[in-house]
């Protein structure tokens, strides 16, 4: 085998059926398989990366149709020593590989990158020069589209189908790439692994009962959830499988023979191949579903205290700089990174941003990547070493709340960036912060705070969520039903969400709940 085939060839996964794969945690060297599914640290790059394609553009620019048709925007994850170190996206003039490089340089030496689709020649000389240590992605249709423009293919109906429609540009940077590659010192590869067993049911079933799915069950009783979940996991299923799986087997095959891929298009592994991303992308269906779009988002809430314990809240619209679509990608991202924890019982994921002063070239505008995690035991530990058990076990040596490191502590443990004081710098958690993270996160100078309530004024025990509702001098946005389409009013309203609340606030009224219109309030933050 030549070294240019080897550089190509994707790493096989030695597992047998039904046997669940094992490896490395982020935060945790894991020797022994867990009591739950979770992600491979594989396959939650590739989510990352596959989800970081699809980041909302705040100010698209018009491009013309032949444009957006022969270049892919592209989604990127750069990952050092098992850890998420940048998340990066194509833009109006940058691309991801590119963005990356201008912002890592010479730290990209021994990372290991994970792009949604294989990048151009441009990117991957750039890439190659930094000294990385490898290079996954999706072979799909790369970067440099080998589908023919909507214009020709007016002219020619069958051109999806010809070998003969591949672009002049495309057919070029191909014969680079190969060319690169065969001479580069990284690892160049696809990196897909199959689903642990009983891992999709997994992801599915958490997502249908997910605080975020909780809120609307607790907002209006009468909806049937279950539906609107499946109606939401059914859309995005179609459009991600649009995004990310070229519509026809032999279609696809045409493209990697393009790409100088002929290996992969061997029976059975290419039809492996296809199946271990078409349950990526169900996966991703899945958790986006978790976080419907209908009549929700992020609504910051203002807090005065009239008692020791009480908070009131006043939730207003949203103007903060960051759009709801931007809000909801950025908990979506915390969200797959929950599906990779190590506890059995409550999977957590955050991700940290800053909103720098100018927006880049890049897709993801303004926003520079802080940090990332999910919890887990500390770095270095067996998984099986610490308590599993769950609250309601008696004997509470054997919990274990003790000794598992919060989501929010592993990002900010193993933040990219130092948090600056002149930067709004926004934490997106998928659970209420608790009573040990709470001082964390306001001395880190944590500015903003996107979360779910369903905890909120809750004391369990071993763990409480008493002091994040006094929390002072940031800025935290609740998701909630949007403000514009009615207030609810119903007697077990309780700090601005029904359903699971302190029994103090249980017995008030809440006819004090509006909504702000003083603009002024929102630009001290902004």
């Amino acid at each position: 085998m030549d070294r240019g085939e080897k550089l190509y060839r994707a790493d096989p996964v030695q597992t047998r059926p039904g046997q669940n794969t094992v490896d490395s945690s982020t935060q945790t060297d894991s020797r022994v398989q867990g009591h739950g599914p979770r992600l491979s640290k594989v396959n939650l790059f590739t989510l990352l990366s596959l989800w970081m394609e699809l980041f909302p553009q705040e100010d698209p620019e018009e491009e013309d149709d032949h444009k957006q048709v022969s270049v892919h925007r592209l989604g990127l994850v750069v990952v050092r020593d098992s850890k998420v170190v940048g998340l990066h996206c194509s833009g109006p003039e940058l691309h991801a590989g590119q963005a990356a490089i201008l912002q890592h340089g010479s730290r990209l030496a021994d990372c290991q990158l994970y792009f949604s689709r294989r990048p151009c020649a441009t990117c991957l000389k750039m890439i190659i020069n930094a000294g990385v240590s490898q290079i996954s992605f999706w072979p799909g249709d790369p970067e440099i589209s080998m589908l023919k423009s909507a214009s020709s293919h007016q002219s020619n109906s069958n051109s999806h189908n010809s070998p003969g429609c591949i672009s002049e540009d495309a057919a070029l940077d191909a014969v680079a790439i190969e060319k690169l590659k065969s001479n580069s010192r990284p690892h160049i590869c696809v990196l897909l692994q199959p689903l642990a067993p009983g891992l999709a049911q997994f992801i599915s079933e958490t997502s249908r009962e997910c605080d975020f799915m909780e809120r609307v069950r607790d907002d209006e009783p009468g909806l049937n959830t279950h539906n609107l979940y499946n109606r939401e996991r059914l859309k995005h299923l179609k459009d991600f499988s649009r995004s990310f799986l070229v519509e026809t087997s032999h279609q696809h095959q045409e493209i990697l023979t393009h790409m100088g891929l002929e290996n992969f298009c061997v029976e059975p592994y290419f039809s492996s191949l296809r199946h271990n991303m078409r349950e990526l992308v169900e996966v991703l269906a899945a958790v986006a579903a978790g976080v419907p779009t209908q009549h929700y988002g992020f609504y910051r809430e203002e807090n005065s205290t009239s008692g020791p314990s009480r908070a009131k809240s006043l939730m207003v619209h949203h103007q903060e700089g960051l759009s709801q679509e931007v809000a909801r990608h950025c908990i979506i991202q915390a969200r797959l990174l929950a599906f990779r924890t190590e506890d059995p019982k409550v999977g957590v994921g955050t991700v940290i941003w800053a909103k720098r002063q100018l927006a880049g070239s890049d897709g993801t505008g303004c926003l520079h990547l802080v940090g990332c995690g999910y919890n887990a035991y500390p770095a270095g530990s067996h998984y099986a070493e610490y308590p599993q058990m769950d609250n309601k076990q008696e004997d509470r040596q054997r919990r274990k709340y003790r000794y598992i490191i919060h989501a929010e502590q592993n990002a900010l443990t193993f933040r990219t960036r130092e948090i600056r004081p002149d930067e709004p710098t926004m934490l997106f958690v998928t659970k209420y912060p608790c009573d040990e993270c709470v001082p964390l996160i306001q001395g880190a100078g944590i500015t903003h705070i996107y979360t779910t309530d369903q905890d909120r004024d809750k004391d369990k025990g071993d763990i409480s969520y008493l002091r994040f509702s006094s929390m002072k001098n940031v800025s935290k946005f609740i998701w909630q039903r949007s403000p514009s389409i009615g207030s609810v009013s119903s007697p077990h309203l309780a700090n601005g969400h029904i359903g699971k609340h302190s029994r103090a606030d249980e017995q008030e009224s809440h006819s004090s709940k509006k909504l702000c219109t003083d603009r002024s309030k929102d630009s001290a933050t902004s």
